[in-house]
């Protein structure tokens, strides 16, 4: 059984000229100790998704189911939702220093996530946990860097911190958002492989959301690909690296420097820019920037559907349900679409 299941997750923002959709009908399931991985660029969507899931978007219009352990998170109070945040559901955001209080010791803030959720743990008692989530995740002397403040961190050292805050009530669920942007590769990997040994250890579900298809590699399970508030693909993570089906998963794969999709060691950036959300391309969002395109991709918006004989591969595309690949097959399909517009 899933532990969190959401159904056509729609989230929109009222502005001046109507409603602004910014996630237009997504749906996954996270199971207890796997790991979702959400892709896509900037403006895909996949922040604000969870984000609505966990109502931290008050003033916008969302429609949808999420199913955490059977209840909808989308239609519970303010109240049941600030119980459920932190104790069940956890979240790691981007960049720790805009998350984390800069006039309060990390063990403060740690120690009062605690508290919150259990009036009954006493201060000093809060305080050793603190401490002993520190050297959980890695801090050297955490008994002496319970008592620092956030700027005394290198920024590696911070999202650590963060780890342990998101880590202090045993939760079933993390979202972690971005959580190695603009780390140098060592600490990247670091933090990546503290998230999936705590994973392990502590059985946590865990949805990642990221842009960087590297960092999937590492640590995802299942892979949902984003593009201008829709889900494109969705399959198993050696799936999508190696038979990817929509072109805007092969795109993001032939643009990571040593991946498959390069040929002749060059990168093959995707042409164009993502949509504004203000005003999304008629049919397959991604038919201005597709080498693919058909004239029906202008036209009409394909449903995510199965890919034949790949099991829970889907994709929105109009192209054949078959893997595409990296290779010859990708070509013959572009020729085959060249030559059926220029007849």
């Amino acid at each position: 059984m899933s532990l969190l299941e959401v159904k056509d997750l729609k989230v929109g923002f009222q502005a001046v000229d109507g409603l602004v959709q910014a996630v237009r009908g997504l749906s996954f399931s996270v199971e207890p100790g796997r790991t979702l991985a959400i892709v896509g660029e900037s403006g895909s969507g996949k922040t604000v998704s969870t984000q609505a899931i966990l109502g931290l978007l008050p003033e916008a219009d969302i429609s949808g189911t999420a199913l955490f352990e059977g209840a909808d998170l989308l239609k519970l109070g303010e109240e049941r939702l600030r119980q459920i945040r932190g104790a069940e559901i956890s979240m790691i955001f981007q960049d720790p220093l805009t998350s984390l209080h800069p006039l309060y010791k990390v063990g403060r803030q740690i120690a009062e996530t605690i508290r919150v959720h259990d009036s009954g743990v006493g201060r000093a008692q809060a305080r050793r946990r603190a401490v002993e989530l520190l050297g959980l995740v890695g801090i050297p002397g955490p008994d002496r860097r319970v008592d620092d403040y956030p700027h005394q961190f290198p920024r590696g050292m911070r999202q650590r911190v963060m780890i342990a805050m998101a880590l202090a009530l045993n939760p079933k669920l993390v979202v972690a958002d971005e959580p190695t942007t603009a780390l140098d590769a060592t600490v990247q990997a670091q933090i990546l492989e503290l998230i999936t040994e705590l994973q392990k250890q502590f059985g946590i579900a865990l949805v990642l959301l990221t842009h960087d298809l590297g960092v999937v590699a590492r640590v995802a399970d299942e892979v949902i690909v984003m593009y201008a508030g829709l889900p494109v693909e969705r399959a198993d993570r050696r799936t999508t690296y190696y038979r990817p089906h929509h072109p805007y998963t092969k795109g993001l794969l032939e643009s990571i420097p040593g991946s498959t999709g390069v040929r002749q060691g060059r990168l093959r950036p995707i042409p164009g820019r993502p949509p504004s959300v203000l005003a999304v391309p008629p049919g397959c969002a991604f038919h201005p920037r597709c080498e693919y395109a058909m004239p029906v991709c202008a036209a009409e918006r394909p449903p995510l559907g199965r890919v034949t004989g790949d099991g829970d591969h889907a994709s929105a595309c109009w192209l054949p349900h078959q893997a595409i690949g990296l290779g010859a097959e990708a070509e013959a399909v572009r020729l085959r679409v060249s030559g059926a517009e220029t007849r």
